[in-house]
């Protein structure tokens, strides 16, 4: 069963396709209740927002993790800051479990920042330094080197449920926005125990 909510959430990974994205809203928030059929929530400007929850929904954990969990072959996440030199800073780094390797793998523009992008791929060369790691991290077509300071939050994805749901939670919400306004869940990704996901 586990395999099969992680295969789900591989294809509408945090990077989905363009199919998806062109009627997904994401809201990173705080969750404020949770009933039958809705999750209610404050997102990140404080407005409350509501969620219709279906059945078929999915919740994922995140839980710490370390930058000496990934090694080479971990297949992971990394939303970056393009430096001034090109160089990709990461800002945080998520580990998918096995059964999600290949989940949005590849290269492109994402939603912390002007600068801001997600590689999601197979890491190869690790070259570990006194501030940091560098990371070469391959994918269909491609591979970037990116740099993990010591101070970049580092995740791993989790088994998770609807009770971990509870108020003061932090949240990713991925969501459809029907033409009336209404927003459906498709997903959500919550910060066990009080963490606050990076990405």
């Amino acid at each position: 069963m586990m395999k099969r909510v992680l295969t789900l959430l591989a294809a509408l990974s945090l990077t989905g396709g363009a199919a998806l994205a062109q009627s997904a809203t994401k809201i990173r928030g705080t969750v404020v209740s949770l009933d039958a059929e809705a999750l209610h929530l404050k997102d990140a400007a404080g407005t409350e927002v509501t969620v219709a929850l279906p059945a078929s929904s999915t919740v994922t954990a995140l839980v710490p993790a370390r930058l000496a969990d990934v090694t080479p072959g971990s297949f992971i996440g990394a939303a970056a800051e393009t430096a001034a030199d090109g160089r990709l800073v990461a800002k945080e780094v998520h580990i998918f479990p096995e059964s999600m390797r290949g989940a949005g793998e590849g290269h492109r523009a994402f939603d912390l920042g002007p600068n801001s992008t997600m590689t999601n791929g197979t890491v190869g060369n690790e070259v570990k330094g006194n501030t940091g790691d560098r990371l070469t991290v391959a994918y269909k077509g491609g591979e970037k080197v990116i740099e993990v300071p010591k101070e970049a939050p580092v995740v791993a994805f989790a088994p998770g449920d609807r009770a971990m749901l509870a108020p003061g939670a932090h949240v990713i919400v991925q969501a459809q926005k029907a033409e009336g306004g209404t927003l459906t869940a498709q997903r959500v990704t919550v910060g066990k125990d009080g963490l606050v996901p990076p990405m």
